[in-house]
C-alpha cells in the first residue's frame, strides 16, 4: 500500500480509496462515497426492493447504515484509525423504493481522541429523511494507510 500523501485533501482521498476497497458492507448495499475531505464525507445509496420492510419503506437500519458509512469516512479522513464509540439516529420521514438517499457528514468537534459528527440524510428532493449524531474514538498511532518500511 502506498504512503499517505501530505496534503489534507489528498490524504482524505487516499483514505477513501483504501477504506472503500475493504468495505464489503457499504459496497454490497450500493453505497458510494461521492465526496470526502478533512472531517467530512458524503455517501449515496439508491433504495432497492430488497431494502424494503413489510410496509414497503426502506428499513431504518439501512438508512442508519448509510449515515454510519458517511460518519466512518469523515472521521477516518485524517488517516488515523477511528471507530464509532456510539451514535444516535432519528428517522423523520420514510424512504421508498427508487429514492436516492444522500448522507452528508460534518465534523462538529475533534479533540484528542474523541470526535462528534453530525450526519443528515436527504432524499433526491432534498427532503430530510434522518439525522444522525456519531461519536468517535481515535486509536492514536494507528493509520488507516500504514507507512511503508
Amino acid at each position: 500500500m502506498p504512503d499517505a500523501p501530505a496534503d489534507p485533501q489528498q490524504v482524505a482521498l487516499a483514505v477513501r480509496e483504501a477504506m472503500f476497497a475493504q468495505d464489503h458492507a457499504s459496497r454490497s448495499l450500493g453505497i458510494e462515497v461521492s465526496d470526502i475531505g478533512p472531517g467530512r464525507a458524503t455517501t449515496t445509496m439508491t433504495v432497492r426492493r430488497d431494502m424494503l420492510n413489510g410496509f414497503a419503506i426502506c428499513h431504518g437500519g439501512l438508512i442508519t447504515t448509510l449515515a454510519d458509512s458517511a460518519f466512518a469516512f469523515a472521521c477516518n479522513s485524517y488517516n488515523e484509525l477511528t471507530v464509532a464509540s456510539g451514535f444516535s439516529v432519528d428517522i423523520v420521514a420514510p424512504a421508498k423504493e427508487g429514492d436516492v438517499l444522500t448522507a452528508r457528514a460534518v465534523e462538529v468537534n475533534k479533540a484528542g481522541r474523541t470526535g462528534v459528527y453530525d450526519i443528515e440524510v436527504l432524499n433526491q428532493r432534498g427532503e430530510r429523511v434522518a439525522v444522525f449524531r456519531g461519536r468517535s474514538y481515535t486509536l492514536k498511532g494507528k493509520p488507516v494507510i500504514p507507512a511503508k518500511g
